[in-house]
């Protein structure tokens, strides 16, 4: 497997991570415990040293999986989690307040580093920009972490340019983690500047389109109540029909290259920087394995430019997210 590093941070990762969210939480019913250590354990032999979970993500299971599973292998590998979320009071399976104070993020990390099974965490994200804690005490109170050794590294997700430069005068950023495919290009315009500028890595979730760019989806299919894309719009049925062009616009490329469609889109973010490190999801092993070929598809500068101006042509049909969530979004 292929390594690279994040940004001017000196963090080294394998070329792709394993995104842990799915094996738990938000694309529908949770993965069996064992089958789940037993994929996470699979993407570790097959050289996947970088692996994303979060407190949110279960809640709170997804960290004990990803510990348990990680524990026999801890010096060599990554694990990223996240804080800045709290339950409601109302109903602990409802997490959509911010909550980014200083006292908060250290009962977080002092939780999650028990799940985790570790005495640090590799990379520490902020979940969500807290509206109402200035960055600059939520990046305080994360230099104060890593001062203590209880944190290496710190990180944001969907955090905006300005954002993004406030948190790094006070502790520096080694990665943003934010949404980014053929499916969703607007970082270009908004943060990757700012990255490529400051010397900051890119972690970009969802790279598959949330599996729509893998072909597997289409107008037909059903999901579950407990799959978050049953309330995405970019997911109804109608925008699905629409956005089908794209994925038809992949998979003629893909046969080109001899190639399925997920490895392309994979293979196209990582031949936009050597800093960008996606981190595809899955619950099965043959999807795990023919995510990683992507590592070894190198697309010229015609092959990007060409699909680059194929997809561009089509216009991409519904929001990323429902409006409860986009107030999340910092920008």
């Amino acid at each position: 497997m292929q390594k690279r590093t994040l940004g001017k941070s000196g963090l080294e990762v394998s070329a792709l991570g394993l995104g842990c969210m799915g094996l738990s939480f938000g694309l529908g019913p949770a993965t069996e415990k064992s089958e789940a250590i037993k994929l996470i354990r699979s993407a570790v032999e097959r050289g996947v040293t970088f692996f994303d979970t979060a407190e949110v993500y279960g809640p709170f299971v997804n960290e004990e999986v990803v510990g348990e599973a990680l524990a026999p292998f801890r010096k060599d590998v990554v694990i990223a989690t996240k804080f800045g979320f709290q339950p409601d009071p109302a109903n602990d399976n409802k997490w959509t307040a911010t909550n980014s104070k200083p006292d908060h993020i250290k009962q977080v990390v002092e939780a999650s580093l028990k799940r985790l099974k570790t005495d640090t965490i590799d990379l520490l994200y902020q979940h969500r920009v807290d509206k109402n804690t200035p960055i600059e005490d939520t990046a305080g109170a994360v230099k104060e972490l890593i001062q203590a050794g209880k944190v290496k590294h710190f990180g944001l997700s969907e955090a905006g340019a300005q954002t993004i430069r406030r948190a790094h005068a006070v502790q520096p950023v080694t990665a943003l983690q934010s949404e980014y495919s053929l499916f969703w290009r607007e970082p270009e315009q908004s943060v990757i500047p700012t990255l490529e500028e400051l010397g900051i890595g890119f972690v970009p979730f969802s790279p598959l389109g949330k599996g729509f760019l893998t072909g597997k989806i289409d107008s037909s299919t059903k999901f579950s109540s407990t799959d978050f894309r049953a309330i995405v719009p970019r997911f109804s049925e109608e925008n699905r029909k629409a956005n089908q062009a794209l994925v038809d616009v992949i998979t003629k490329f893909a046969d080109q290259h001899k190639a399925t469609p997920a490895q392309i889109a994979l293979a196209w973010l990582l031949a936009k920087q050597p800093w960008i490190v996606p981190i595809p999801g899955t619950t099965k092993i043959s999807r795990l394995e023919e995510n990683l070929g992507a590592v070894n598809i190198e697309l010229s500068a015609e092959d990007i430019h060409s699909l680059e101006a194929a997809s561009s042509a089509i216009k991409i049909e519904g929001e990323r997210y429902p409006e409860t969530h986009k107030k999340l979004i910092d920008r």
